[in-house]
């Protein structure tokens, strides 16, 4: 059965030897590109296109020429190692011989298929307006595995604009080379046969136009070409059709793959594996790996919701359909018009639903192997990693600070980290939580809460990093967080105690603000060793309560200075105030609030995705209830710290 596709959707490959049909209501020129690890295209040499003069591919073969209708072959086992990801390509041709954008004509329509056998998958890029090229779909590899995805990424840019987005170096150089020969090739073939919309060539969309939404129809299966005892010519008959073969392709059928080693029966997704991505360490695969789930499962959701609004939106144009015709509104015909129109919009969100289903008890189980494996930085606090605790020696890649999950599979949660040292300072609102996630009300709860959040991660920076590389300090004007603070307080953790009043409070931002105005000079003047011998140079860490009482304007200032400039130089702030309680202060604050990233106490999907448009749901990472976890890591961290005599 062949999977029809939906943008963001992935289907499983189980062959190696695959063919990739490409339709267009007029001449395209196709191509593929093919990308490392992180997706990136390293140079022109990894680009192959439909146009004279385009390099070889290793493991892909690009048609020649330009063309409505063309085919592409991929052996996969044929890639080199470094290849992770195949995108295929799709540009107009320049030269005003044919439309000038994707919108003015039908929709592509891509279908891929196993070599001499039925199709895998279809999709077709719709809601295509200005774009003259695009990436249709994205060949990848996947703890061991291929799978294929339908990416529909257009580019009113064209070329040039999707080569610079995949990373290719002197991008507008080499889209100039590709449209001008694109645009000889489309000379050559308009003089020479009619175009295919109007010759009669099969073409799913010949002679159509898209109406959206519509369902995506299964195109017509070519037949299969004849096998040839002779080379291809080298240049194609005027009178007949084009001959795509290239003419220094080699005659003979390319090796076959060696047997693979048995393994699951085919369709069967392979067993996850921790730290089966990109990477140089342990860690960074790991790293690499949490943020590959997270796509995973944006992907997978987006296109479930993409697929269930489609057959939505059909369901609503079939009734509007019976509905304004009064010869069909009413009587047995009607009826069994919207029970159809309704069984077919319940068997389309179904077949959505046991794909997402799909999708979501693999990425399940990849995450329970992965958890298992995290290093104390990346592990929750629940995690054995901690019982075994050692002060590191080196500071670690990443730093996480809880839980995401999406309300398609509440049970599946992806970690949510942040790179080390940290680009962005932490607002712990202790607020009331205006997402779906929780329905906490009490302001008390939650203020305690905050800073219950606030110390443990805290505890985890000076858990991560190495003895005497990372210093807090702690501002409680009104010194209403001792309960909180008490663990850092007891264990010896703090470069001071709790700092209270005003006058402290202005001590320790002067302090800071100092270090900041200091580092700044040294770095820009490359006079690194020239620093004040009591300058502190480990990585500072203000934990602010009750933010802003008990600071006047001046502290207010060094607070948003700290916040901007502090952690380029190593002064990083975390806020545990409600930004309500700052109204006073009117807009002044607002950049400060902007500059921070806001995390919550308690559940609350706040945190918006802006590609695929996701309210992500997130959870503290915080130790279980009953717990002592935090207390003794951070004992262990102050008896280091003693012995380091700090």
């Amino acid at each position: 059965m062949t999977a029809e596709l939906v943008r963001g959707q992935n289907h499983p490959l189980t062959g190696s030897r695959l063919e990739i049909r490409v339709s267009a209501g007029d001449p395209v020129v196709v191509g593929a590109a093919l990308g490392g690890a992180d997706g990136r295209v390293p140079d022109a040499g990894r680009v192959g296109t439909s146009t004279p003069g385009s390099p070889r591919l290793p493991g892909v073969e690009v048609p020649a020429g330009v063309a409505a209708a063309q085919r592409l072959s991929v052996e996969l086992d044929a890639l080199p190692d470094s290849v992770h990801r195949v995108h295929v390509l799709l540009a107009l041709p320049p030269g005003g011989r044919g439309p000038a954008r994707f919108g003015a004509t039908a929709a592509p329509f891509v279908a891929l298929a196993e070599a001499g056998g039925d199709d895998i998958a279809s999709f077709t890029v719709t809601e295509l307006d200005a774009e003259t090229a695009l990436v249709a779909l994205e060949l990848y590899r996947r703890q061991g595995a291929w799978r294929v995805r339908a990416v529909g990424q257009g580019y009113a840019g064209g070329l040039a604009e999707l080569f610079r987005d995949l990373g290719v170096d002197r991008a507008a150089e080499l889209a100039a080379g590709v449209e001008a020969e694109a645009a000889g090739s489309a000379t050559v073939l308009s003089a020479s046969q009619p175009s295919a919309r109007h010759a009669g060539s099969g073409c799913r969309h010949a002679g159509t136009a898209v109406d959206w939404p519509a369902e995506p129809a299964v195109p017509e299966a070519a037949p299969a070409a004849a096998p040839q005892a002779v080379p291809a010519p080298e240049t194609p008959s005027p009178a007949g059709p084009v001959d795509y073969r290239h003419p220094r392709r080699r005659a003979t059928e390319p090796p076959q793959p060696a047997p693979a080693t048995p393994a699951a029966r085919p369709g069967t997704p392979p067993e996850p594996v921790a730290g089966d991505a990109a990477g140089w360490t342990m860690e960074e695969r790991l790293y690499n790996q949490v943020w590959g789930m997270f796509e995973d499962l944006a992907r997978s959701t987006a296109a479930y919701r993409s697929a269930v609004g489609f057959a939505e939106s059909r369901l609503e144009k079939e009734l509007d359909r019976v509905l304004s015709d009064p010869a069909t509104r009413v009587g047995p015909a009607a009826d069994a018009a919207r029970e159809a129109a309704r069984a077919k919009h319940g068997g389309l969100v179904e077949q959505a639903r046991a794909v997402l289903d799909r999708d979501l008890a693999q990425l399940t189980a990849e995450a329970e192997v992965v958890e298992h494996a995290l290093p104390p930085a990346l592990a929750r606090w629940d995690s054995p990693v901690w019982h075994a605790y050692q002060a590191p020696l080196e500071t670690p890649m990443a730093l996480r600070l809880g839980d995401l999950h999406l309300p398609e599979r509440r049970g599946l949660r992806i970690p949510m980290l942040v790179r080390l040292p940290l680009q962005r300072g932490l607002w712990v609102d202790c607020g009331r939580a205006t997402g779906s996630g929780t329905d906490m009300a009490d302001p008390a709860e939650l203020r305690r809460l905050a800073m219950d959040c606030a110390v443990a991660h805290a505890a985890r920076l000076l858990a991560v990093h190495p003895v005497g590389e990372f210093a807090v300090h702690v501002l409680d004007p009104a010194g209403s967080a001792s309960a909180a603070l008490a663990p850092l307080v007891e264990h010896g953790v703090l470069v001071r105690p709790p700092v209270a009043g005003a006058q402290g409070v202005a001590a320790v931002l002067t302090e800071l603000t100092r270090r900041v105005d200091l580092v700044q000079m040294a770095v820009r003047s490359g006079a690194a060793d020239a620093l004040p011998p009591d300058l502190d140079t480990a990585e500072q860490l203000l934990i602010v309560n009750d933010f802003p009482h008990g600071f006047d304007d001046r502290a207010v200032t060094q607070l948003r200075y700290l916040a901007d400039e502090g952690p380029a130089v190593g002064v990083h702030l975390m806020m545990v105030a409600d930004r309500e309680d700052s109204r006073g202060f009117g807009p002044v604050l607002d950049p400060l609030w902007r500059s921070l990233l806001r995390i919550t106490p308690v559940p609350d999907d706040h945190l918006a995705d802006p590609w695929v448009r996701h309210a992500w749901t997130y959870e503290p990472s915080l130790a279980p209830a009953g717990s002592d976890v935090v207390r003794q890591v951070l004992w262990q961290v102050g008896q280091a710290r003693r012995a380091y005599g700090l």
